[in-house]
């Protein structure tokens, strides 16, 4: 089956010809869906840590890891983080969409790994640490309800961590915009700011954006690859767009471009759980290879790769 494509779509991400690399029925246990997972390099393998949907509907953390980031992926025998409800009741209905940056400040070693936690009371932000992907330090809640799509910078900024997050207003009408808050010690939050606007009208990521994989450090600045979604009579588009922050200060924005560079047009992107997602939740970089790993449909996982420095060109020269 063929489903018509944009020809006019951007060629800056190139889709892995294996796609989708890792679904269900590659998994070592009975689940749904496999989707949205973070991604980092870990003792010099590519690591990602995958929401994985059970048979009930709730969502719990799973790690593959791969020595080259395609191929071979050694994926855990039961789940590697799962909801603790007991102890942190946000976590009733599940945890999902995790983002991991290595922590270049404090202890040696450590990744922080910001999630949602899905409570009683709606979606919510919560942070975990970790050194070695088997045991984690809960933080529990650090943004309430309802808030999303949330990572850590990997390095403090005047003594002070910045985390990109996006608060839900009631009124969709309001626009759903992505923000920044600041922390001295990752738990007490607060100069919170808008930093990506959603636009409105007929743009591409009008009224909702969001974050997608962690912020990634480049010689022009912090590369941002962002969500937008647009609703149309069929149902809701999720594609991507891209914006650079100043290296110093991420709370300026040094360009955001107009035009959205990735979204769904294979098959396995169009139709699943969520049609017509494209979600990704993390990146590596390797060399000048920007490897992309994302959601589609809510239903696999997918990979594209695009070359840093033309994704650098593309920025300033759109």
């Amino acid at each position: 089956m063929e489903l018509p494509k944009n020809s006019h779509h951007s060629d800056l991400f190139k889709r892995y010809h294996k796609n989708p690399f890792l679904a269900p029925s590659d998994w070592p246990y009975k689940c749904n869906s496999i989707f949205n997972a973070a991604a980092t390099i870990f003792e010099d393998k590519v690591l990602i840590l995958c929401r994985v949907e059970d048979m009930k509907g709730a969502s719990h953390l799973c790690k593959a890891v791969s020595e080259d980031g395609f191929t071979n992926w050694k994926i855990d025998p039961k789940p590697t983080m799962i909801a603790e409800p007991d102890k942190y009741p946000e976590e009733a209905y599940g945890i999902e969409d995790p983002r991991i940056v290595k922590l270049e400040d404090g202890e040696e070693g450590t990744y922080a790994i910001t999630y949602t936690s899905f409570s009683t009371n709606g979606p919510l932000v919560s942070l975990a640490t970790t050194k070695d992907f088997v045991n984690f330090k809960r933080y529990g809640v650090i943004m309430p309800p309802d808030d999303k799509d949330a990572s850590l910078f990997p390095r403090k900024f005047k003594d002070k961590w910045i985390l990109i997050h996006r608060p839900t207003p009631t009124s969709w009408s309001l626009g759903a915009h992505v923000w920044v808050s600041m922390s001295p010690d990752l738990k007490h939050w607060g100069d919170s700011q808008v930093l990506i606007p959603a636009r409105k009208g007929s743009w591409w990521d009008a009224y909702k954006v969001g974050l997608g994989p962690q912020p990634i450090a480049t010689k022009d600045g912090w590369l941002i690859i962002y969500h937008g979604v647009r609703t149309t009579a069929a149902g809701s588009i999720y594609r991507l767009g891209l914006c650079l922050l100043d290296l110093d200060d991420p709370t300026k924005i040094i360009k955001r471009c107009d035009e959205w560079v990735f979204g769904p047009q294979e098959i396995y992107e169009r139709i699943g759980d969520v049609p017509d997602v494209t979600f990704p939740c993390g990146v590596v970089v390797k060399d000048d290879n920007l490897i992309m790993y994302y959601g589609a449909a809510d239903t696999s996982m997918a990979i594209a790769t695009a070359s840093m420095s033309d994704v650098l060109d593309y920025i300033k020269n759109a």
